[in-house]
């Protein structure tokens, strides 16, 4: 397996592209979910072919996160050079179930399949072997089998990737700058993207501080969902009643809960994946990756002849691949010239961040100005 990092020129032309044709419209996507629902679940061949399709988690185009991102990328290239696309969402959130959903897309026509998130991780690596002439984007994963024993990327399948811990690294170091000192993680599932936020964050919080000569403190926890619930929204709720000023809600629709309870407590949020400045105003910034750019790049390379199948490409502040978006920010006192200074200390290598994915409860950063309170 080559691992390679994408080329900054070429993810800038790729992103400019992007920026002249503009964003997605939220009523455009649900103008597309209606058009495709009926597809999703389809068991059947459908009389119309589809090119390029997604194939969603349990998550739907409208979750305002990696889904949505993923399917933005898919729809933006596709619209601009009239390729069929459309999208699939399976019914239970299992390897057969999603297999099953990537059998039905390439019944339905699909040359090229995007799937989103380490869920498709066996998935896709059972597909690659079965589909040999359809090609896979594959993203935040490797494809390996299910007892996590053997790792392999055919020719056929590209896996994206990002340095998550950059990511949550700028969106602590910016909370703390802006005068919190009481922060909280509320972390989906422990998997290794998650992880990764979550330490980058922690570490981000602990470098402010350090800089300002100042404590910090933060509530530290995994959910073990990617889904909303009435617990989850009670959790962040007794966190912002005990002093929590800003919790950095990383996984998926748990975000919706922690989001409805800050709204009710007068508190803020930090969002994760893509901006979630929409979503509400207590969203003061967002650990991004550029999760519509990447897709939109790999369908293009796709249908250039340039697709980099067998490969693993990591998105970084090298290439602009991380950030969080200063321009739909909330911050108080944190400004675009010091968002500029420690985002070129990354590139640099100045800063080099722990992302060890060991030990999921950062027993193992050394910490100089912050305490992290681990709930189990």
């Amino acid at each position: 397996m080559r691992r390679l990092n994408f080329l900054f020129v070429l993810f800038c032309v790729c992103a400019g592209s992007l920026f002249v044709s503009g964003c997605v419209d939220a009523k455009d996507n649900k103008e597309d979910s209606k058009t495709a629902k009926s597809l999703a679940n389809d068991s059947e061949e459908s009389e119309e072919e589809y090119e390029i399709a997604l194939v969603t988690d349990l998550g739907t185009i409208e979750d305002k996160s990696f889904n949505q991102a993923s399917w933005e990328g898919i729809r933006q290239y596709a619209k601009e050079h009239k390729i069929t696309y459309t999208y699939y969402q399976p019914e239970e959130g299992t390897n057969d179930a999603y297999l099953e959903t990537i059998d039905n897309a390439i019944k339905n026509g699909a040359k090229l399949v995007v799937c989103p998130g380490f869920l498709f991780e066996t998935p896709v690596f059972i597909a690659q072997e079965k589909y040999p002439n359809v090609n896979f984007i594959l993203i935040d994963g490797e494809p390996q089998n299910a007892a996590n024993t053997e790792y392999r990327i055919d020719n056929n399948v590209l896996a994206i990737l990002f340095q998550e811990e950059q990511a949550g690294f700028l969106a602590g170091y910016a909370a703390v700058k802006d005068k919190n000192t009481k922060l909280g993680f509320l972390g989906g599932m422990a998997v290794p993207a998650v992880i990764r936020y979550g330490y980058g964050f922690v570490q981000g919080c602990d470098y402010a501080a350090s800089e300002d000569n100042i404590n910090v403190e933060i509530k530290y926890t995994y959910t073990g969902t990617f889904q909303a619930s009435s617990c989850i929204e009670e959790l962040a709720s007794s966190w912002y009643q005990n002093g929590i000023e800003v919790i950095f809600s990383c996984g998926g629709a748990v975000g919706n809960s922690v989001i409805a309870a800050a709204e009710q407590n007068d508190a803020k949020v930090i969002g994760v994946d893509v901006d979630q400045s929409e979503v509400s105003d207590v969203v003061i910034t967002s650990a991004m990756k550029m999760i519509q750019k990447a897709v939109y790049c790999a369908i293009e390379e796709y249908y250039t002849n340039t697709f980099p199948g067998g490969t693993a490409q990591t998105f970084s502040a090298i290439n602009e691949g991380i950030g969080i978006p200063l321009e739909n920010s909330k911050f108080q006192i944190f400004t675009q010239s010091d968002y500029e200074n420690i985002y070129a200390k990354l590139v640099s290598g100045e800063i080099v961040i722990n992302n060890s994915v060991e030990d999921s409860t950062t027993a193992d950063i050394i910490l100089s100005s912050t305490t992290v309170e681990y709930i189990d």
